[in-house]
């Protein structure tokens, strides 16, 4: 009788809770997809989650039979099945349209981007490939509200005027864009500038722009969005490899390798690049200072992983980085270039695990250690012009930062997926200066310590509601707590030489908090139109680097603040998509945003050629606009997308400089544009095309008429055909008409002349 009765009971309870959902998810070629979502729905709305491991498996139990099965792949459309049974499930994910594509950036979350109140631009593995670019800032240049400060290649242009702006947000050196490698932060922590030869190329599955406020999410220096490159998992057998060779004695390598093995898995990634580069100083300026600006850099990355069930993931990763760059000038006394370099060595870990309440947990630590070296060369009136110039500055600065990113999400019921989440971060930094003596630029006459220490930590709390089959609101709230502390600006003098009197031995500390809200709809009108639109609010903290360190560019002196606060924005957009046809993609998107006490550097003397600078809170500034693109895909083969961003930046309130008020913030300029075409086929090769353009822009706060630059427009073309299983050569040429276009004035410098490459590349089948 026991027996019977326990028997009785077991099969009660096999009944009442169903055997796991397991099976795979591949690509059309028969491919595993790895880091998949699964998630497993019941009629009443609960809901279980798992990921796909490296061969593409995946096991999902939710206790009870499942209505419905969902899979969102990265790249991929999303795959639903009704019912789904319990026993090998086979799931074949198809290549993502536009909308359909799945985006974790904009909310912490696996989202198909056709389904969220945000502009987004994705950069997909074929794009990057078809770009005529060396590094990651060229293939950019595509998205038009991507800008760096200036107009300049990062392979020509001195770190610290590499920051990135989106939408013309307060462009300077440092950034208001966020960018991520996989989630982990890649800005400078001292400066906020960005490394953009850091980027891994040939390891990017693909890179992510959310373009708006994003602090709500992201907190400081996401007031202006995010750019998010991303990588896979490691695959059982995967190589990926560039090689070219070009004009200018460039030659670069970039690889990618990986292999698992059951449990375990590992990533390598390398880069380096060599060129000779080109004189930036247009012709008729240029003296016996100028030569050429050129770099070169070593780039190393590997990530271990162990997966032991879909439902945990950990990681290791490890970096270093190299960078040599002389910038076009050299010491007409002793030959010495004008040139810098960094070293930089950077650390992180982290898991994400599917807990069994079906919540997931994902954890980050990383840090920075950072060395980064520069001279500044002073180029004198004379006669000729440009025929002397001697060094002014040797500077080192030793950066650390740590940090470290909590987040948790949880799906309520059938409407509502909850995300909570604990940031903090920490850097220590010194601008260690040399400045040296006016005659010939040999001997230190100050020595000087700037710098201190900065610590933030900020609490966020975000819920997507799906209020109905066409209704999905964001709601979102963060708070940040920041504090720079230890502040310094030691001077010592050489003997016999008068100092000043700026040995400040503590500067004050500073505490500051900021609340940043965000609220956003999207209601589908009907299945082909969505219409949209969102409120934010936003921050960004001054930078170590704008709080005590000065720094010479040519003519002009720019100088710290101690006393700088942070830049708050107030953003609303609205947008619409439509998809037109079969594969024709609309898009247009409004924005309006306003910032207040926004940092910029602001003119405060000038005598003759040479002027001084100060960063400054403005006031406030007002940036409002229109984006629009257009994408049409034919098959496989044909693809046609053209994308436009109209700018209005200017400064509202300045009661410092009041005549300032109305003038176009520097470096924006009213329009972009661009416009690629691409067709691919196995038999015949893959060709692309590239045409970007920009309207003028002042190169001052005062707008000068005589630092005005203009317009312009460039042309990349770019071929490559398969020669064997794997295996393509390719040729490709940026500015493929020579065009000259102005970067900057005094002197006036220009950007990149024509630039022709070719190569082979290897390819492991696509992950």
């Amino acid at each position: 009788m026991f027996r019977l009765v326990t028997a009785a009971l077991v099969a009660l309870l096999l009944q009442q809770a169903p055997a796991p959902l397991t099976g795979t998810v591949k690509d059309p070629d028969g491919l595993a997809v790895s880091g998949a979502v699964v998630e497993a729905r019941s009629v009443e709305g609960r809901v279980a989650r798992s990921r796909t491991d490296a061969e593409g498996r995946f096991t999902v139990a939710l206790g009870e039979a499942a209505a419905e099965l969902v899979v969102r792949g990265q790249g991929f459309a999303e795959a639903r099945v009704a019912q789904p049974q319990a026993g090998a499930l086979a799931i074949v994910l198809q290549p993502a349209a536009l909308t359909e594509t799945v985006t974790v950036t904009a909310t912490s979350s696996e989202q198909r981007s056709g389904d969220l109140p945000a502009s987004i631009a994705l950069v997909n593995r074929d794009a990057l490939d078809q770009s005529a670019g060396l590094s990651a800032d060229e293939v950019l240049r595509q998205v038009p509200s991507f800008s760096l400060f200036r107009r300049s290649s990062s392979l020509v242009s001195h770190p610290t005027t590499q920051g990135v702006s989106l939408r013309g947000i307060g462009p300077s050196g440092v950034s208001r864009t966020l960018v991520l490698l996989d989630g982990v932060p890649q800005n400078d922590p001292f400066g906020g500038w960005v490394y953009w030869t850091r980027v891994p190329l040939e390891a990017a599955d693909r890179i992510e722009v959310v373009e708006g406020a994003t602090s709500s999410l992201y907190g400081n220096y996401a007031m202006g969005g995010v750019i998010n490159i991303l990588t896979p998992r490691a695959q059982p057998r995967s190589l990926d490899a560039r090689v070219v060779f070009g004009s200018h004695d460039t030659g670069k390598v970039d690889a990618s390798g990986g292999l698992t093995r059951g449990a375990f898995g590992a990533q390598v990634s390398a880069a380096g690049l060599r060129t000779s580069g080109y004189p930036v100083v247009i012709d008729d300026e240029r003296g016996r200072v100028d030569t050429n600006a050129s770099v070169r850099y070593g780039n190393v990355s590997s990530v271990a992983q162990y997966d032991p069930s879909p439902r945990l993931h950990l990681f290791v990763r490890a970096g270093y980085f190299d960078e040599n760059r002389k910038n076009g000038k050299s010491s007409t006394i002793d030959g010495t270039p004008e040139a810098n370099d960094t070293m930089w060595r950077s650390a992180s870990g982290g898991l994400r695990q599917v807990l069994p309440d079906a919540s997931e947990l994902s954890a980050t630590v990383f840090g920075d250690s950072e060395t980064f070296h520069s001279n500044f060369l002073a180029v004198p009136a004379a006669n000729p012009p440009r025929s002397i110039g001697r060094m002014t500055l040797r500077q080192t600065v030793p950066v650390l930062g740590t940090g470290a990113t909590v987040r948790w999400s949880r799906t309520l019921g059938t409407s509502h997926l909850f995300t909570a989440g604990l940031d903090t971060r920490w850097v220590r930094g010194d601008s260690e200066e040399d400045a040296l003596d006016a005659v010939r630029g040999t001997s230190v006459t100050l020595h000087r310590v700037s710098g201190g220490r900065q610590r933030s930590t900020g609490i966020l709390l975000q819920d997507l509601v799906q209020a109905s089959s066409r209704l999905t609101l964001t709601l979102g709230a963060r708070v940040d707590r920041w504090s720079n502390y230890d502040g310094h600006n030691l001077e010592q003098c050489a003997p016999n030489v008068t100092c000043t009197a700026n040995n400040i031995p503590s500067l004050p500390d500073r505490s500051e908090t900021a609340f940043s809200p965000r609220i956003g709809a999207l209601y589908r009108v009907q299945p082909r139109l969505s219409v949209w639109g969102s409120a934010s609010g936003a921050f960004r903290a001054p930078t170590l680097n704008e709080l005590y360190r000065q720094f010479r560019v040519g003519t002009v002196l720019t100088l710290a603040n101690s006393e700088l606060v942070a830049e708050h924005l107030r953003g609303y957009e609205t947008g619409a998509t439509l998809t037109a046809g079969r594969g024709v993609t609309l898009r247009a998107t409004w924005f309006d945003d306003a910032i207040r006490d926004p940092v910029s550097n602001v003119t405060i003397a000038t005598a003759g050629a040479n002027v001084t600078q100060q960063r400054q809170n403005l006031g406030r500034t007002r940036v409002k606009g229109l984006e629009a693109d257009a994408d049409w895909r034919q098959g496989t083969h044909w693809r046609l997308a053209a994308s436009y961003a109209h700018m209005s930046a200017l400064v509202k309130e300045n009661d410092a400089v009041p005549a300032i008020v109305g003038n176009v913030l520097p470096q924006v300029p009213s329009h972009r544009g661009s416009f690629q075409a691409s067709y691919a086929s196995l038999r015949f090769g893959t060709f692309a095309a590239q045409l970007v353009a920009a309207g003028a822009q002042y190169d001052d706060d005062r707008n000068t008429p005589e630092r005005r630059l203009p317009g312009y427009a460039t042309l990349d073309l770019t071929a490559s055909r398969q020669i064997w299983r794997g295996l393509n050569l390719f040729v490709a040429a940026q500015n493929v008409f020579d065009r000259q276009y102005l970067v900057g004035t005094l002197p006036t410098t220009t950007g990149a002349p024509r630039f022709v490459t070719g190569g082979i590349t290897i390819r492991s089948p696509r992950r």
